[in-house]
């Protein structure tokens, strides 16, 4: 999956446990345990909100983008039409 969740990554740099991000953020340690190893297939924006205000960071600290092959990197161009 080309995107990468940096959860543990920025828990480790604040030195909050998952219990404590689970507790600020009012969301079971289990959806944070799903954040943390990737194995969710979206998340709210206001959960996102809450987690960058308990973290003090920017989504872009969280989520990282990690092309699969050189051909995702590029958009794909939509086939046209013959009329």
């Amino acid at each position: 999956m080309p995107i990468i969740v940096n959860l543990d990554v920025m828990l480790a740099k604040r030195k909050i446990r998952s219990r404590e991000l689970a507790a600020r953020i009012e969301l079971t340690e289990a959806n944070v345990s799903l954040l943390k190893s990737g194995k969710v297939r979206g998340i709210r924006f206001d959960t996102l909100e809450k987690i960058c205000a308990a973290l003090d960071c920017q989504p872009g600290d969280i989520l990282e983008y990690v092309p699969d092959s050189a051909d995702d990197a590029e958009p794909r161009a939509a086939p046209r039409r013959s009329a």
